[in-house]
């Protein structure tokens, strides 16, 4: 089911919002904020991305340059839902990485059509990382190993699909922190030894694992180079 993410913190144009997209068959989480919007990005990604401009910690101009900066969300379709209706207010939003402007009050009816219309576009693009045997699907979200698809965990992916993004590099466990789960999340180095044995775990099936290489006291390294060690 396609998923959808809302960013709002007036509770009766979040409840609104949510309530229509729920009767069109959408799947829907909330945020009142933009902390909490960063922090429900690490366990889910949502297929869109709906952002008011006036919240209450940071704006909603700044929260779309920080989901843009994390590349696993580049390509998700947001679209600014705000009251600000000045010419130089949607540059400023097109401008931060929005892919569609909105002013309140909404036509409900006209918000599902642009949905519609983004989510069209955006499931026309396709990107498909491979590296030997494995192939990573980012827009479908999958992982097929010799042809085999394979169970893995959103975490996981998005580990591996770094990893692949980059190969041949050596990060350290505080980098990985960064550039996988994100700058404003604040985890124990421990958190990326634990998913890269899950990752490991799962890899072993298909004797892959080893394309994860442990550098000793600095972090991790992927390569399907076994002999890269």
């Amino acid at each position: 089911m396609t998923h959808i993410l809302i960013v709002e913190d007036e509770p009766e144009i979040r409840k609104m919002v949510c309530f229509a997209l729920k009767n069109a068959s959408y799947e829907t989480s909330e945020a009142e904020n933009s902390e909490q919007a960063l922090r429900l990005l690490v366990d889910k990604r949502p297929d869109l991305i709906i952002v008011d401009w006036m919240l209450p910690d940071i704006s909603g101009i700044k929260l779309i340059r920080k989901i843009r900066q994390r590349e696993i969300h580049q390509q998700t379709p947001i679209i600014m839902l705000t009251a600000r209706s000045e010419e130089e207010d949607k540059v400023s939003g097109l401008d931060a990485g929005a892919d569609d402007y909105m002013t309140k009050p909404v036509s409900i009816r006209e918000l599902l059509a642009r949905i519609k219309a983004l989510l069209r576009r955006s499931q026309g693009y396709e990107n498909i990382l491979t590296i030997d045997r494995l192939q990573l699907n980012e827009t479908a979200h999958t992982l097929h190993i010799e042809q085999q698809l394979v169970n893995i965990g959103y975490t996981e992916f998005n580990l591996l699909k770094f990893f692949m993004s980059h190969p041949n590099r050596v990060y350290s466990r505080s980098q990985l922190l960064d550039l996988v789960w994100g700058e404003n999340v604040f985890l124990e180095e421990r958190t990326v030894d634990v998913h890269v044995l899950r990752l490991r775990k799962i890899l072993k099936t298909y004797d892959a694992d080893k394309m994860i290489q442990t550098v000793r006291s600095i972090g991790y390294r992927f390569s399907a180079d076994l002999t890269n060690k």
